[in-house]
């Protein structure tokens, strides 16, 4: 059963996020509104992955679920970007078990109760 939905930004073929734990919205519906998004990762109980900030934003305002993992470092190479969020992953899990917000930067990671 899935756990995470992942945002239509990210990339698609990534070996993170592979298995039963993770769905690509590319598989549910690659033009769904980020309310539509948002309702389903509540309904199916999913943490949603993205870089958009407005799930971040209406994460603050709301009660999981769903919760959300927010990367927030720019555009890197697909090898940057892999080597950053492998890095900070196994964090980001242990996190977001507690928080209703995990924000993944460069440098470090951040929860926000």
């Amino acid at each position: 059963m899935p756990r995470f939905l992942i945002d239509v930004n990210l990339p698609y073929y990534f070996s993170l996020w592979r298995g039963e734990e993770f769905i690509h919205q590319r598989d549910i519906d690659d033009t769904a509104t980020d309310e539509k998004i948002w309702q389903y990762a509540t309904e199916k109980n999913l943490i949603i992955v993205t870089k958009d900030s407005d799930f971040s934003d209406r994460m603050i305002l709301h009660t999981p679920p769903p919760k959300v993992i927010h990367i927030r470092f720019g555009n890197l190479k697909m090898k940057q970007f892999f080597a950053v969020l492998e890095k900070h992953w196994s964090n980001a899990l242990l996190l977001v078990e507690d928080n209703k917000l995990v924000a993944l930067y460069l440098d470090r990671v951040e929860a926000i109760g």
